[in-house]
């Protein structure tokens, strides 16, 4: 394969290994409540403490990784991440459970602006970003299916993502040391396209904040509304990851043919009916459906909205701070959703999420067309089959 259509593994493993933990939301929300009897809401706000410690590092950080290094940077996010994802694994006191997770949650947010900032650095950053997505729904959905035979107990999806972390050390040495990207010209003064970067910013904050709001109680509905069992529940979950990963698929395939404001406008739209749907699921079917296809439709429309971000700044500051708003709103989703379906019910908390994605799709579709006119490079996305052999070696 030629240098153009060989993926940086290093920054592949990276956003794995930082976008492991929101993926895993379901999982970790419902197991700190039931191995730590806590409540829904306590558990919840857990989960989004630590995705505001996540949120945290990448707005801290969003100007600094050319400066500091990303060999360093993501080396000592791994790091954070190992330590505090494993310590709250090991631990069972709430306050030692509940560090852990901020601390753990700071290196995610670490190895994620790493990636981000490396990512928006190369010719070709949707594709590459396709290539992350692939990596952490493949991971996810496994462990997905395979948590739930290991026993109860708080710690296995935080030791998960912790092992990860510690899986992606090695790569960091193909990292370089004072930069991530691979193009010859790093455009430096002001950001560009402040009001298209603020505006993008917001509404992927919502955005996500919709999603998690969902995601972070789904476990809850499949169990307590749709009456299925954890087992099933996770099996759901890990076909759901895996039409994700047909989404994925599909989203490198079609790269900018179709534009940006197709995928991403008509994108959420088709979620907001199935947050809708997810929500109000009393069976098997209609729950499987509704998660199976959210899944397949969201790394389509994260992907592109990861890669617009990216095309507002070579630098990578847009690509990281927007990045660092939609943690932002990852973080208050658990919390969110569950105050919602605490005072409302889950199907009345589904149609309220629904109409906010409808709301937010409007500014975000205007930045992508604003794009569009501005001609913003665009690069071809090469599918080819040795691409996607090693995705997980993030």
């Amino acid at each position: 394969m030629s240098a153009r259509t060989t993926p940086p593994w290093p920054l592949v493993a990276l956003f794995t290994a930082g976008y492991l933990a929101p993926y895993l939301l379901p999982t970790t929300v419902g197991r700190l409540g039931s191995g730590l009897g806590l409540t829904a809401t306590q558990a919840g706000a857990i989960g989004s403490a630590l995705l505001l410690s996540s949120a945290t590092a990448g707005f801290t950080l969003a100007s600094r990784v050319d400066r500091v290094g990303a060999r360093p940077l993501a080396r000592l996010g791994l790091a954070l991440a190992v330590v505090g994802y494993g310590g709250a694994a090991l631990a069972h006191w709430i306050p030692a459970v509940v560090a852990g997770a901020l601390v753990g949650g700071f290196g995610s947010g670490t190895a994620t602006a790493v990636a981000a900032t490396g990512i928006a650095g190369r010719p070709d950053p949707h594709r590459v970003t396709t290539y992350g997505l692939l990596g952490v729904s493949a991971l996810a959905g496994a462990v997905y299916l395979t948590v739930p035979r290991l026993g109860p107990g708080h710690g296995l999806p935080l030791a998960a993502i912790a092992l990860t972390a510690l899986a992606v050390w090695p790569l960091t040495g193909r990292l370089g040391t004072a930069g991530t990207g691979t193009r010859t010209h790093r455009e430096a003064g002001p950001l560009p396209h402040r009001r298209s970067g603020l505006a993008l910013a917001a509404a992927l904050m919502c955005w996500s904040l919709v999603q998690n709001s969902l995601w972070g109680v789904s476990g809850r509905i499949g169990i307590g509304q749709a009456h299925l069992s954890e087992v099933t529940v996770g099996a759901v979950f890990a076909v759901a990851l895996g039409a994700g990963l047909l989404g994925v698929v599909a989203a490198s395939a079609l790269g900018p043919r179709i534009g940006l404001a197709v995928p991403i406008g008509a994108g959420t739209a088709v979620i907001a009916l199935c947050v809708a749907v997810s929500a109000s699921a009393r069976d098997l079917v209609t729950f499987a459906a509704g998660e199976i296809a959210w899944n397949a439709l969201y790394p389509i429309v994260l992907s592109y909205v990861i890669g617009l971000a990216a095309s507002l700044d070579g630098r990578g500051r847009w690509a990281v701070l927007v990045g660092s708003a939609s943690s932002l709103g990852t973080a208050a989703g658990p919390l969110t959703g569950s105050a919602l379906s605490a005072a409302a019910g889950f199907p009345v908390m589904g149609t309220v999420l629904a109409a906010g994605l409808l709301v937010v799709a409007v500014p975000m579709t205007a930045v992508a067309v604003g794009a569009g006119r501005r001609s913003l490079p665009v690069v071809e996305i090469a599918v080819d089959t040795p691409a996607y052999e090693p995705a997980r070696a993030a």
